[in-house]
This record gives C-alpha cells, structure tokens and sequence, in this order.
C-alpha cells in the first residue's frame, strides 16, 4: 500500500490524529515533499466520517503546520540565501541587477504570492522559501502566510469534511488548474520581463536603494 493513498494515511490518522496533519503540513511547507494537502483532506473525511477527530482540530493542526513550516522555509531562505546567491547567482545568471529585481517584486507583490501560493501544489513548497530569499519584511510575510494558512486549511478541511471522499476529486483538478494558471502566469511575466528588462531593471535598482536609504 502506497504511503500516499488516502486509505494508508487513515491508518496513520487513526494511531497519530492531529499530530500528523500538523508534521505533514509542517515538512511540506517547509520544501520537503510531502503530501501535505492530501493530508489534510483525508483528516477531514476521516472526521466527518469517523468522528474519531474534531474537524476543528484538524484545521488547526494544518494552519499550524503551514505557519511553522512556512516560517522555517522563510528564515532557512533568508539566513542562507545571500550567501548561496553570492556564490552561484551568477551562474545562473542572476547578477545582482537581477537579484535586486526579485528583491523589488518581492517587495511590491511578495503578500500576494505568499498567500496565493499556498493554493498551488508546487509553489506551496517553496514560496516562503523565495520570499526569505529576496528579503521579504519578516511582519508582512507573517501576516500574509498566516493568513494563507488559515483560509487554505478552513477552505479544505470544511471541504472534505462537508463533501467526503468526493472532495478528493474535486481537490486534484483544483490543484491543478491553479499550478497551471502559475505556469502561464509566469511565461506572460517572462516575456513582459524580455520586453521591458532594461526599464525594469533600472526601476527596480532605483526602489530598492531607497530602501536602503530609508
């Protein structure tokens, strides 16, 4: 039986309930991969289904475990990022023209994409991540990505609670259709970016010394 099949992690729900949505949740936002949000579907079925688990307890486990995992991936990015973005930014390409605009997107849409990413199955892995990496204010990310935690962990546990295992189907494509709007999202950012990168370059290097000014 695979480890991530919702009738094997019923088994787990039932010998470590709330502690294993909090700990899958946890390591998966915090970039391990983990089926974090399964977890949390699969939880709330089980509470709906067994009432063995409060489906109150199962949201704030998953809000708890994607606040804590986030904020160890966004420090773990801030602490180490500068110096890894020293070392290999430029062979990557990422000069620090370059790296002052993440810093400059980060600071004028980082809210949004935290909170957003927490609705996309790849990005919900590495958005803290990003955010530490280009510098994101440590109160801004908090309230944005507690806020994410909460309404995503609200909105799929009541989800799978209220609707069963269909939720399961309804969670995937969901999933899918928001990672696939990401990825578009970002080819039409790429290709603004190719169009405008010398305006947006100076733009951003202008914005982001004046915070330093400040």
């Amino acid at each position: 039986m695979h480890l991530f099949d919702p009738d094997q992690i019923s088994h787990l729900l039932s010998a470590y309930g709330y502690g294993l949505v909090l700990f899958a949740v946890a390591l998966e936002s915090a970039g391990v991969p983990m089926p974090g949000e399964t977890v949390l579907v699969t939880a709330a079925v089980y509470a709906g289904t067994t009432h063995r688990l409060e489906i109150a307890g199962v949201i704030a486990a998953a809000a708890a475990g994607a606040i804590v995992g986030d904020n160890i991936g966004f420090w773990v990015g801030r602490e180490a990022g500068p110096a890894i973005l020293a070392r290999f930014g430029r062979l990557a390409g990422l000069d620090e023209r370059r790296q002052k605009l993440g810093q400059y997107l980060f600071f004028r849409f980082g809210g949004a994409i935290v909170f957003f990413g927490r609705f996309v199955a790849f990005l919900r892995a590495f958005a803290a991540l990003l955010a530490g990496v280009n510098r994101l204010p440590p109160l801004r990310f908090f309230v944005y990505n507690a806020a994410g935690g909460i309404v995503w962990a609200t909105i799929f546990g009541l989800g799978g609670y209220a609707l069963g295992a269909e939720f399961h189907r309804i969670a995937g494509p969901f999933g899918l259709t928001m990672l696939a709007a990401a990825v578009v999202a970002v080819f039409f950012g790429w290709r603004f970016y190719r169009h405008h990168e010398q305006r947006l370059l100076d733009e951003a290097e202008r914005a982001m010394n004046a915070q330093v000014v400040r």
